[in-house]
């Protein structure tokens, strides 16, 4: 919407990097990605918690947000090279690749 200004380029709400953690993109409903520095989060998890990228990914976006029907979805890598993604809406277009590996392009939830 004209004059709107997202979660997405916040520092901390959709977008946030650690060389102890992760690197995380996120985007959604702005005001909540905001109002839980949802890409922060997940990088604390990772690094205090010490919980893998996608439990931490999962934690935040299924447990913190949904249950104050805040949608959206993050996609995260370590420096190690983990990825993960998630999301609670019924589609994210999103992909990945490793070096070596397929690329893998989804849009739906349901897809494998």
């Amino acid at each position: 919407m004209p004059g709107r200004v997202g979660d997405s380029p916040l520092i901390g709400a959709g977008t946030y990097a650690s060389n102890q953690s992760c690197a995380v993109s996120g985007t959604g409903v702005g005001e909540y990605f905001i109002r839980h520095t949802v890409a922060r989060e997940v990088c604390a998890l990772v690094q205090y918690k010490g919980l893998a990228l996608q439990q931490a990914a999962d934690e935040v976006i299924h447990k913190q947000l949904t249950p104050i029907h805040g949608d959206g979805g993050v996609i995260a890598v370590t420096p190690d090279g983990q990825l993960a993604w998630s999301f609670n809406t019924p589609g994210m277009f999103r992909a990945r690749q490793v070096e070596g590996g397929k690329v893998e392009v989804r849009i739906y939830n349901d897809e494998p």
